[in-house]
């Protein structure tokens, strides 16, 4: 557990300076809409749930507004409070930032009466991820339990390029990601 632990802290503070060093209108242009071998896997009708993104995390903002423009239903996580399971609310409108409330970490969420949903695409923030689809969060495991009680959901990792590396001290519950997008690539990883 030091591993990965020492491994997060290493990964934050390497996304923390790649984002810092980003001039502004670099920043402003990145990840606006979804690549065309993703949006392939996503046909219009599916659920796709982001996450909002805080800090230093790969912004999701683009991607909602493009995703909701083109036929796809969207969906946020939810948590009753820190220790609360994590579930998936409804998201209607990526341009009313104020239909949203800050969840327990500082993020934006819907509120308590969004409709809960199971997305048919999980886009997943992460610290660390390999070529192969292999991915390091946080550390609270939230998505690897939800994914686990969902094994049918497809799975996006989002990220900046200096998050790759080649190799993550992994668990049995850490699953594989079916693609990772960063700015620059997109990586196909396992299903």
């Amino acid at each position: 557990m030091d591993e990965k632990k020492q491994l997060r802290s290493r990964l934050r503070q390497i996304r923390r300076e790649h984002v810092a060093a980003l001039p502004a209108s670099t920043r402003a242009l990145v990840l606006k809409r979804p690549p065309a071998p993703l949006v392939s896997l996503i046909p219009e009708g599916m659920t796709v749930s982001l996450y909002n993104a805080i800090g230093d995390e790969a912004p999701t903002l683009g991607w909602a507004r493009w995703l909701h423009e083109n036929g796809r239903s969207l969906a946020l996580p939810w948590f009753a409070g820190r220790e609360a399971p994590m579930t998936f609310r409804r998201w209607t409108d990526p341009w009313d930032d104020d239909a949203l409330e800050p969840d327990p970490w500082g993020a934006r969420q819907p509120d308590e009466a969004a409709e809960v949903v199971v997305p048919d695409v999980a886009v997943i923030p992460l610290l660390g991820f390999t070529a192969r689809g292999e991915r390091i969060g946080q550390g609270g495991g939230h998505y690897d339990r939800w994914l686990a009680e969902h094994p049918g959901v497809l799975r996006i990792g989002l990220g900046w390029d200096c998050q790759l590396v080649d190799s993550l001290p992994l668990e049995p519950h850490d699953l594989p990601l079916a693609a990772v997008v960063t700015p620059t690539r997109f990586y196909e990883g396992q299903t």
